[in-house]
């Protein structure tokens, strides 16, 4: 899809926010991530949830994934926009971020529990995109030394079977995103 300018179907589909993703199902536009996500999950039933069954386990998955859209996202593109002591505040603040989340973490193999559920779904860029942006700015947000549970998680996220079949490679992501920044 074109992202400049705009496709008439993105203006169509998502006229309030503009952007992608946008999931077309009957017709029917549902936009923005989560909300994917979470529809998705309740309209095809027939395999196991990512959300867990109890209230307080909803709720808890729901506010770390509106977390990580709205806080840890938004800090990690202050990293790449910033330069010199703006963005050695916007490392510091990441990797802050990066800790509150890591704490979730401790004694689990996903942020779901044995499984990978909402939480893992909406950090997948981390596993996935981080490296890559670390890699294009010469700066290292996440490493073992710092971030041990969450890079055990990347790994173990990784090299999911599920994950494996489902996402584009790494070279496929590098060069998407070089397009992308390219386009900026």
């Amino acid at each position: 899809e074109s992202l400049s300018p705009k496709s008439p179907e993105i203006l169509k589909y998502n006229p309030v926010h503009k952007k992608l993703p946008i999931l077309l199902h009957n017709g029917k536009p549902v936009v923005e991530s989560l909300v994917i996500v979470e529809y998705i999950d309740e309209t095809w039933t027939s395999g196991s949830s990512i959300l867990p069954a109890d209230p307080l386990g909803k709720s808890n998955a729901r506010f770390w994934a509106k977390f990580i859209d709205d806080k840890l996202m938004p800090a990690i593109m202050n990293v790449r926009r910033y330069q010199g002591e703006e963005q050695v505040k916007a490392i510091d603040e990441v990797v802050e971020l990066f800790k509150l989340l890591e704490n979730e973490l401790k004694g689990k193999k996903f942020f779901g529990g044995d499984t990978i559920g909402l939480v893992d779904i909406t950090a997948n860029f981390i596993a996935l995109w981080l490296g890559i942006h670390q890699e294009m700015m010469g700066i290292q947000l996440v490493s073992k030394e710092k971030l041990p549970m969450l890079c055990k998680w990347i790994d173990e996220y990784l090299n999911s079977s599920i994950i494996k079949q489902s996402l584009p490679s790494r070279d496929e992501l590098s060069a998407a995103l070089l397009s992308y920044h390219k386009s900026l």
